[in-house]
């Protein structure tokens, strides 16, 4: 296996949790568990997009322009609106 170097940013509460579980030794190291993370989260949205797409082959076939467009229109994280204080 051929490995690069990257660089990645997390927040300190991220960073914190992970180094606390390599010094509790449930993790070898922090490049170890984000190889990790990293697997499982492309194994994760592989298995989504087979499910998708035999959910799709069992309705009709790939989605329509329009249906894509709702769909991503639905599927887009919502921006957080502050609450104006009543």
């Amino acid at each position: 296996m051929v490995t690069s170097k990257v660089t990645i940013t997390l927040d300190g509460e991220q960073l914190t949790a992970i180094r606390d579980l390599v010094e509790s030794g449930n993790v070898e190291s922090v490049s170890g568990f984000i190889r990790h993370a990293v697997t499982v989260s492309l194994a994760d949205i592989a298995g989504w997009g087979a499910m998708l797409g035999l959910a799709l082959d069992q309705t009709g076939g790939p989605l329509r322009p329009k249906e894509r467009a709702w769909a991503d229109s639905v599927s887009r994280p919502r921006s957080r609106r502050r609450r104006s204080a009543a």
